[in-house]
């Protein structure tokens, strides 16, 4: 089920939310199981056989995290045996329903022709799949610990993280369903939320998908073999990079949104990265609690930054290419994080250089360059996440530098479509670098577990929400212009990771 659905808008929300509080005005822990159901019903909408199958990863975690956490790290034991097997599990899991298909193409295309059925993504099997792993690596540490079945399903489950994120912590959330005041109606939470869910439904339906299309034409374009003049190229990948943007913080609004109609606080999972002046602030920023979740289970278990310099660019190699392995079964995904792992070692080793002990770039000078590299590393990088193909990508990039060959099949696109793409792209710039972010706008209602960091912001002062006149209309006029693109939904990108 989508967010951005007439279905979920005024039927699954309004219902959840209505039945949730008048059962926990009579017993707060059957609103608790009232939505573990709609939880899982809101999962089973897209296709209920797979409900099965997040069941039965939630059972076999749950038993495993009980025994780890009695385990724990203070037992003789010298090796987390029951650790590699549960997280081995989840790996084996996603590994077939993500990868298979990838290995078997590969393989065909290789000589070697297998007969194997076509494997379907289940929806959101990275999320559930990484919260359920970062909570046998807590239990093992002795910082989780859920002997409560229904809480643990609940906190795996809960539909406004479960098909797209954020990756959960259960010491972040378990505490808050505990507390009897979010069983009882708040109705300065819930207007708070529903503002939230109204901006990013607004981002999703009229920013994201007004400009997405201007980026299929172009990446559609490059996949049937054509080449590209560098103003469509740039148009395409730029037009991309936009959609990608607010498709994404759309849904984390939504998402915190919805959950903070019922009283529940979710991470910070999206602040302003196009703000980012290096690399290393944009994964501070984008996608905030996978890399969260791949430093603390991945880049730190690897070593770090403990075994020398050469010995961190290679972790943070590899965490990004796993990263982005992670995030698709392509190959443009793998070279998508081993670009971002190459641009983080040499983000990390230009700071340890410290070029500026010599001489003095003049501040502004020296924020406009570091900006800028910045952006079109991050578009560069874009190109690979999105073409169909490794040689549709080069074909793109291959038009932004003007390197198209003579003769090539060119792709045409009418002025007038060329002059709408670089507006739309100049309008979300301006959005997206000098509009304060959603966080940011709502500061003063605390909507998730942790403040933006308001690093880069433009404006001098953030716009605050509150009761007044003008955000009643902007919030009316969103609202209006949302429900008018939702005839025909279309998913997240995130959707199907």
């Amino acid at each position: 089920m989508l967010f951005n659905s007439y279905t979920f808008t005024f039927a699954f929300l309004p219902a959840t939310l209505a039945c949730y509080f008048l059962i926990g005005q009579w017993r707060k822990e059957w609103a608790g199981v009232w939505l573990v159901a709609a939880s899982l019903l809101f999962y089973a909408y897209w296709d209920p056989r797979y409900v099965m199958l997040l069941l039965g990863s939630v059972v076999i975690n749950y038993f495993a995290g009980i025994n780890l956490s009695k385990r724990g790290i203070h037992t003789a034991s010298p090796r987390p045996i029951l650790l590699v097997m549960a997280v081995g599990f989840n790996l084996a899991l996603l590994g077939y329903f993500k990868y298979a298909n990838f290995f078997v193409a590969n393989l065909a295309a290789a000589g070697l022709d297998l007969s194997v059925p076509n494997v379907i993504l289940p929806l959101g099997i990275s999320f559930f799949t990484f919260t359920q792993i970062a909570f046998l690596v807590d239990s093992w540490r002795g910082e989780a610990r859920e002997p409560n079945f229904v809480h643990y399903l609940l906190f795996a489950t809960y539909f406004p993280h479960l098909i797209a994120g954020p990756i959960l912590h259960h010491k972040e959330m378990m505490p808050q369903f505990k507390r009897a005041e979010i069983y009882r109606l708040n109705p300065e939470r819930l207007v708070n939320g529903l503002v939230i869910f109204i901006i990013g439904l607004f981002k999703k339906v009229v920013l994201a998908d007004g400009v997405s299309a201007f980026a299929g034409p172009i990446f559609g374009a490059a996949a049937k073999g054509l080449h590209f003049l560098p103003q469509d190229a740039w148009s395409g990948a730029l037009a991309y990079t936009f959609q990608l943007y607010f498709d994404f913080s759309g849904y984390c609004d939504m998402a915190i949104g919805a959950s903070l109609m019922f009283g529940i606080a979710l991470p910070l999972n999206f602040d302003s990265p196009y703000k980012s002046l290096n690399v290393i602030d944009f994964w501070r920023r984008w996608h905030m609690t996978l890399s969260r979740f791949l430093r603390d289970y991945l880049y730190i278990p690897l070593g770090g930054n403990r075994r020398g310099a050469i010995r961190r660019y290679v972790n943070l190699f590899i965490t990004m290419l796993l990263g982005g392995l992670w995030h698709g079964a392509g190959w443009g995904f793998m070279v998508w994080g081993a670009l971002h792992g190459i641009y983080l070692a040499i983000n990390h080793a230009f700071h340890a250089f410290r070029p500026d002990r010599g001489f003095v770039i003049p501040r502004k000078v020296a924020v406009t360059a570091s900006w800028l590299v910045t952006f079109l590393a991050v578009v560069v990088a874009w190109v690979f996440f999105r073409a169909d193909t490794l040689s549709s990508a080069l074909r793109i990039l291959a038009g932004m530098l003007h390197l198209t060959p003579e003769g090539a099949n060119v792709f045409h696109q009418n002025a007038a479509a060329t002059l709408r793409a670089w507006t739309w792209c100049a309008a979300l710039l301006f959005a997206a670098l000098v509009m304060p972010n959603t966080q940011e706008i709502m500061r003063d209602h605390l909507p998730t577990l942790s403040r933006p960091s308001n690093r880069g912001r433009l404006l001098g002062r953030t716009l605050g929400f509150g009761s007044t006149a003008g955000w009643a209309v902007a919030i009316g006029v969103m609202l209006c212009l949302g429900l008018a693109c939702m005839p025909q939904p279309t998913n997240f990108l995130y959707f199907n990771f």
